[in-house]
């Protein structure tokens, strides 16, 4: 689903929100979000997860062109861990409904 996807699945759920209205409000959420992981907080959204950010430490590693060591400096990272419910209900989606039997062997 690309954000243009969600503006219009927003805009078909909420009759009253115009295109212009739901774009508005996704960017407004995405913007909200950015600027809370720039600043390092945490953002929990009850249900379906939460966003922080990662640190990784300086190391050393190898440019595989050449097999040179190569210093690769700390970075943050953005994380996303999913909640309870969005594991739940994306694991109960994709697991067969009935198991498949293992074909007999001869």
């Amino acid at each position: 689903m690309t954000r243009s996807d969600l503006v219009e699945e927003l805009a078909a759920r909420f009759a009253q929100l115009t295109q212009r209205d739901a774009e508005h409000a996704v960017k407004t959420i995405q913007d909200a979000v950015s600027d809370a992981l720039v600043q390092g907080q945490r953002i929990e959204i009850r249900g379906f997860g939460s966003f922080s950010v990662s640190r990784r430490p300086a190391r050393i590693g190898r440019n595989p062109r050449s097999g040179e060591s190569v210093s690769i400096p700390e970075k943050r990272v953005p994380h996303f861990k999913p909640g309870k419910a969005l594991r739940e209900s994306v694991d109960f989606q994709t697991s067969p409904a009935t198991p498949v039997a293992a074909p007999a062997a001869d």
